[in-house]
């Protein structure tokens, strides 16, 4: 790399834009870009497909001359706009709801948006999805046992949005004859969390203000491939609506994690330096039990940060300082 790096610049005059991807296949990559940052006058873009990209070497080499950003597929808003501007389509009420159940069916990555056959989005998923998983988990990490690390893989896209320990995956693998460990297990969920192919949210005890080391939970980056591997969207809408809420905080800049208040759970307490907010999240709001259900752990809390309940209902249901939004409302708006 070095080579033909310092070849291309030799003969550049003023500042040089050099842009690598999946530099974390390159071997000691690190102090490459670090001697190209000292070497010449330049602009140095990174990306890769994995968390641990700048917990590496580069962190120390640079210090903090760099800033890190993460990258998520697209937002229901930007693909709004994808479909104004791209396709000229005028947003009213009833396309941006049609959109929405698009978007929920098949999630957000770009490269589904020119595609208009059902069976080619879900093509398109199947192949990032092969990528991934063959790329950069089963060949990185050297996974012998294929077939069974599949089925944990979708265990775990079968199961986003609830609590998850190793025992429950073990026995579940053992039920189809698949033999293996705790620790196994253990490193199988560190490598899909790696890959940025699904996020582990931990509880949080909101009264104690500790970290529960039990029960976390995962939400995949795009839920499209659960429409794509494991069943249709539609048929599952609570837990995807939870999934999307969830990476859309992330992508407005929130650390999340599950609360936890005398033993009722909170989905998500969102923080950043700025502020803190807790969210319940349902499809409807049908019934008084399931009101009571979403608005009761909310009462529990005994801080004034602002609670909200996100749901699919168009009639405000705010109560007792709760705020009740539309999803919809939510994921295009900026209140949160």
């Amino acid at each position: 790399m070095d080579k033909v790096v310092l070849d291309k610049v030799k003969d550049i005059e003023g500042k040089v834009y050099l842009l690598f991807d999946e530099i974390q296949l390159v071997d000691e990559w690190e102090e490459s870009i670090n001697s190209y940052r000292v070497s010449f006058d330049s602009d140095i873009y990174v990306t890769g497909s994995n968390s641990k990209l700048f917990s590496s070497e580069l962190s120390t080499l640079v210090a903090e001359r760099y800033v890190h950003i993460n990258i998520y597929p697209f937002s229901f808003k930007e693909i709004l706009k994808y479909h104004n501007e791209i396709n000229k389509i005028e947003m009213d009420k009833s396309k941006i709801y049609e959109y929405f159940m698009q978007y929920i069916q098949y999630g957000g990555m770009p490269s589904l948006l020119s595609l208009k056959d059902e069976d080619a989005k879900i093509n398109a998923l199947l192949d990032i999805y092969d990528s991934i998983i063959i790329s950069d988990i089963l060949s990185r990490h050297e996974i012998r046992g294929i077939d069974t690390f599949k089925r944990f893989v979708y265990y775990i896209m079968n199961s986003i949005g609830q609590t998850f320990s190793k025992k429950s995956i073990t026995n579940f693998l053992k039920s189809e004859t698949k033999k293996t460990s705790r620790e196994t297990i253990n490193n199988y969920t560190n490598f899909i969390v790696e890959s940025l192919f699904c996020h582990r949210v931990l509880r949080e005890d909101i009264l104690g203000k500790k970290l529960l080391s039990t029960q976390e939970k995962y939400y995949l980056t795009d839920h499209g491939f659960h429409q794509a591997l494991v069943d249709e969207n539609n048929k599952w809408l609570p837990r995807i609506i939870e999934n999307i809420v969830y990476i859309e905080l992330l992508r407005r800049g929130y650390s999340v994690n599950v609360g936890w208040i005398k033993n009722k759970e909170v989905d998500f307490i969102a923080k950043n330096k700025n502020n803190k907010i807790y969210i319940q999240v349902a499809y409807l709001l049908a019934s008084d039990e399931t009101i009571e259900r979403e608005f009761a752990p909310l009462l529990n809390i005994p801080d004034k940060y602002d609670a909200y309940v996100l749901s699919m209902d168009e009639f405000n249901m705010s109560r007792n300082g709760i705020k009740h939004m539309n999803i919809i409302d939510f994921l295009l708006g900026d209140e949160i």
